[in-house]
Formats: structure tokens, C-alpha cells, sequence
């Protein structure tokens, strides 16, 4: 398997997930609620925040050419209105170090987390919203936009219908009672149903207000020093209709996917982020047929289901895809290896048939605080002693850094 000239081979990571210490942030809050949905704190994480050289270095050794980060909004805006100048020069000193190595920095504005205060308004609920992610793009973008070469808006701004048809997350009247909902809105001095995170929302709510947030941004964003592409993240399933469940899967699929490609149409590219695929029966979502195998998630273990996400997203959208998120969360190497291939394989192939593919970003560079479920699933190249915070790269980071060079599967070892 060869890929294009020019082909964007990057690992991604998310600021909450990997910098530590993001005290100011939403999520931080309810990581130490009484009350939580968090099976542990973040805590220092992966202290990216301080060891970002390190971090960029070792991942342009190893071969790649571009990183997936993202600026965390909580730092740049900790209070309404009040912008940070030591963390914006923070994030400069991580794009230059990008640069510097060799890694074109590919920059999400929003990875999930967001600063209190706009939690306790409302979030993606709150009707001004819209305004309030514009101007703080629009700050990033005149600060800091000359260094980006690609830009995400909203990561996976279709998550909050991606997970309630899922039955990950509960209906939208069960979302407003959750018990750490309630106590969260308690602290902040706000009623429950005032208060929310993402992507923990209202679907009713949450879904123009995340494209209007999404279309301000892009503007925002092109208001800025910089010229490079700007797109959104979509969280894409390989969709799939079990006896009965078309129409059930046919409705998950516009609702929770198509309507976000759709509003992709107007942006450079698109990125899809595919782990795994749903199966829908008559009354909703059904889980992984009996003795499928699953990865420490709880996912199906589908490497192939990128090549329908790959082809849905560039069918709708009908813009450039990038794959911005693709992964396994395990912890044997040879079984991370193989998803791997097989992910690329599907890559090749929908290149094959003139699919317009710019680029494949492993998630995630290293072993890092997967949300809720705190720092059990390992989905790495890089492990990472949390007690000292040393750094190892694993076999699967050695050989893709290899096929990133090369530009091609037919590496040796």
C-alpha cells in the first residue's frame, strides 16, 4: 500500500486528556464532584504541558509529519472576556516547537472540554453560544493562526446524537436529572437544567447551536493572520441494519451523521474519526453479537469499518476527508499492529477508487486519561510511566513512524 505525495501522517491528542492540571475546565470540576461520572481525577496526566518538546520531538523521530492537538479554551479564556497572554504564548512556543521538527500542526479549537463559567451557562445549550466560540476562535486566530496549517473547529460535534442513539448517553429528560448534573449546577450557583458540558447535553438542544458554533468558527477563524483548511471532526460508525432495524438504523444514520455532513459541504475537508460499527435492530442500538471480540472499550473489533465511514463521509460532504481519528485501545502490540493495517487498507482502498483521502491520524500518541473511564483503556503509541512520566514508545509507534516515512505499508519489520 503506497499513499499520495503529500500524504498527512500524525498522531492526535486532546489538551485535557494529556497537558494535566487543566484546573479551570468543566471537566476538571466534575472529576472531583462527590458525585461523579468519572472513575478517577485527571490529575497531571501525561504533564504534556510541560514536556510538549519532548513529546513533538519524539514524535517527528519517529517519522510522522503533522500532530493533532488541541488549544483547551479553559486556559486561553478562564473567565468571560479574559484572555490569558501567558497561555496563548504557551500554545505559540508548542506550534513553533511543531515547526521546528518538522510537524505541521493540525489545531482543534474545542476537544471536548470547556472553561466553567461556560458550562454554567449553558454550553452548546445555551443560544449565545455560538458568539462567545466565535470570539474566542477569534482571539486564537489573530494570536495564533499564522502558525496553524489545519484547523478543527468543534472535535466530533455530532457527539451528543452519536451517543444518545448509541444508548450511551440517557434521553434528553434523563440528562437533565444526572445526579452529577444536578450537583455541578449546585456548585456553580445555577439551576440543573441550566447547567451543561459536552458532549453530556440535550440533544433536542445542542444540534444547530453546535453548526451555528461550528460556521462562526470557521469565519472567526478566517479572520485571523493565517490562511489554511479548516473543517470539522465528525464521530462516525460503520452503520449497520440487522433484520428489522433499517428504519431505525436509517434514522440514526441522518441524525446523528449525515445532517453534520451535510453542513460540512461549505468547509475544506471533512474529518472522520471511526473506531468500531453499530448494529440497530427494531427498538434502537444492539450490542456486539455473541462472541464478537472487543477491545478494552467495549467496541466490536471492526478495523474495516473506517472504509464505510471513509465513503458515507466523502459521498455527503462531498469535500476532502481526513481521517483525523483511527484507533485501538489494547495492550498487545501485535493485535494494535493488525488494526492498524487493516485501517490503512481500508485508507487504500477507497484511495483506489479516486476517493479524494488526505491523511490518517492515529489516536492517540500516547496513553492518556480516556475521559470517564479514566486511565484503564490504553490506546498509546507512547506509553507513559505515570509516576515518573518516562516515555516509551511502542512497537505498533516504531513501525507506523516507519510507514509515515516511507509513505507506504512496505516497511521492513
Amino acid at each position: 500500500m503506497k499513499f499520495p505525495k503529500g500524504f498527512l501522517w500524525g498522531t492526535a491528542t486532546a489538551a485535557h486528556q494529556v497537558e494535566g492540571g487543566n484546573i479551570n475546565s468543566d471537566y476538571w470540576m466534575l472529576e472531583h464532584l462527590p458525585v461523579t461520572a468519572f472513575v478517577e481525577p485527571s490529575g497531571d496526566t501525561c504533564d504534556q504541558y510541560h514536556r510538549y518538546r519532548e513529546d513533538v520531538a519524539m514524535l517527528a523521530r519517529l517519522g510522522f509529519n503533522s500532530y493533532r492537538f488541541s488549544i483547551e479554551w479553559a486556559r486561553i479564556e478562564p473567565e468571560p472576556g479574559e484572555f490569558s497572554a501567558a497561555a496563548i504564548e504557551h500554545y505559540r512556543r508548542v506550534l513553533n516547537a511543531c515547526h521546528e521538527h518538522g510537524l505541521a500542526p493540525m489545531v482543534t479549537l474545542h476537544h471536548f472540554s470547556s472553561p466553567r463559567w461556560f458550562a454554567a451557562r449553558g454550553g452548546f445549550e445555551d443560544a449565545a453560544a455560538p458568539e462567545l466560540f466565535a470570539r474566542y476562535c477569534e482571539r486564537v486566530a489573530r494570536d495564533l493562526g499564522g502558525l496553524f496549517a489545519w484547523a478543527c473547529t468543534i472535535n466530533e460535534l455530532n457527539s451528543v446524537p452519536h451517543l444518545q442513539h448509541s444508548q450511551v448517553l440517557p434521553p434528553d429528560d434523563a440528562i437533565l436529572q444526572l445526579p452529577w448534573r444536578v450537583d455541578a449546577a449546585r456548585i456553580c450557583g445555577v439551576a440543573p437544567e441550566k447547567f451543561s458540558m459536552f458532549p453530556f447535553a440535550a440533544r433536542s438542544i445542542t444540534g444547530e447551536i453546535v453548526r451555528k458554533a461550528h460556521r462562526l468558527g470557521v469565519q472567526a477563524l478566517k479572520s485571523g493572520s493565517g490562511r489554511f483548511p479548516i473543517g470539522m471532526t465528525v464521530a462516525m460508525q460503520e452503520i449497520v441494519a440487522a433484520p428489522g432495524g433499517q428504519e431505525t438504523a436509517a434514522r440514526a444514520s441522518r441524525e446523528s451523521e449525515d445532517v453534520f455532513l451535510e453542513a460540512a459541504r461549505d468547509d475544506d475537508f471533512v474529518g472522520v474519526q471511526t473506531y468500531t460499527r453499530r448494529r440497530f435492530g427494531p427498538a434502537g442500538a444492539l450490542p456486539p453479537e455473541p462472541g464478537a471480540e472487543l477491545t478494552q472499550m467495549g467496541y466490536e473489533y471492526r478495523p474495516q469499518a473506517l472504509e464505510a465511514t471513509i465513503r458515507r463521509a466523502s459521498a455527503i460532504a462531498r469535500v476532502p476527508v481526513i481521517v483525523t481519528e483511527s484507533g485501538i485501545a489494547t495492550d498487545d502490540e501485535a493485535h494494535r499492529r493488525a488494526f492498524v493495517t487493516e485501517a490503512l487498507a481500508s485508507v487504500a482502498r477507497c484511495i483506489a477508487d479516486n476517493i479524494d483521502v488526505r491523511g490518517y491520524y492515529y489516536w492517540s500518541s500516547m496513553d492518556n486519561f480516556e475521559w470517564t473511564l479514566g486511565y484503564a483503556p490504553k490506546f498509546g503509541l507512547i506509553a507513559v510511566d505515570r509516576a515518573t512520566q518516562e516515555r516509551k514508545v511502542k512497537a505498533t509507534g516504531e513501525w507506523l513512524g516507519r510507514v509515515a516515512r516511507a509513505n507506504s505499508t512496505e516497511v521492513d519489520g
